[in-house]
């Protein structure tokens, strides 16, 4: 049995700058003024109000799902806090990747392409929060489900053993086209994404060969139709070993 840790967004004090570990253990990750100790696609990522913002139009797109690489480390097992909007007008598709490695060969060497664990952030209550594996294993799991990954998992075989809230509170965590806010912890091979407070995704992941441990820590700029996303606050806590 997997102990349930419940984010402290009861904890979180006054804004410190980045790389800066606050009494409660956090750190900030961004500044809230500029990019410093981020990475990504030149011009595709700025800051805009205090906030962190990917955007693609019509005539600026990408061609391929690409990230906003934080370079301050390689988490393994913490507790990650963010705020997210997305407009409530377009259909968006974006997440938070973590324990992922980058891609350094082929023709997506240098574009900022990241391949492992994402807290997913999209349009429709059954994705805001699910557990995607990019460049991996896909879909694993669905917001409001508390998942099971066996050895040697194949596509869909993952097992749902329940629910990780009622699918009334799940359904209603999100606030659409405002501001969300998202922890993230990873412990092992459990890990678990709260919105706003409610846990929409539980999973343990069993398959140990190929499972992600540790790693890089992005944001994403989905490839496809012209969308906008927006992150602040972002917030983190690593645990010893």
């Amino acid at each position: 049995m997997h102990r349930l840790f419940v984010p402290l967004f009861c904890l979180l004090t006054l804004a410190i700058s980045t790389g800066e570990a606050a009494e409660d253990g956090f750190r900030d990750l961004f500044n809230g003024k500029d990019l410093e100790g981020w990475e990504g696609v030149p011009g595709l990522w700025k800051v805009s109000d205090g906030a962190i913002v990917g955007e693609t139009t019509p005539t600026f797109k990408v061609k391929n799902n690409t990230f906003l690489i934080w370079k301050g480390g390689q988490p393994s097992d913490f507790e990650l806090h963010f705020d997210v909007r997305l407009p409530s007008t377009t259909t968006n598709n974006s997440g938070v990747l973590y324990r992922s490695n980058l891609v350094t060969t082929g023709d997506l060497a240098g574009y900022f392409v990241l391949k492992g664990y994402q807290c997913d952030v999209q349009t429709g209550w059954e994705h805001y929060g699910k557990m995607y594996e990019e460049g991996g294993r896909g879909r694993i799991g669905m917001a409001g489900q508390k998942v099971e990954v066996p050895i040697h998992c194949k596509a869909k075989g993952q097992k749902v053993l329940g629910e990780s809230a009622p699918v009334d509170q799940v359904k209603a965590a999100e606030k659409k086209g405002d501001w969300n806010s998202f922890a993230v912890i990873a412990k092992g091979n459990h890990v678990q994404h709260f919105l706003n407070g409610v846990l929409v995704l539980d999973l343990t992941d069993l398959d140990d060969a190929v499972r992600p441990v540790k790693g890089l820590i992005g944001l994403q700029v989905h490839a496809g139709a012209p969308m906008r996303i927006e992150f602040r606050n972002l917030r983190l806590r690593e645990f010893a070993p």
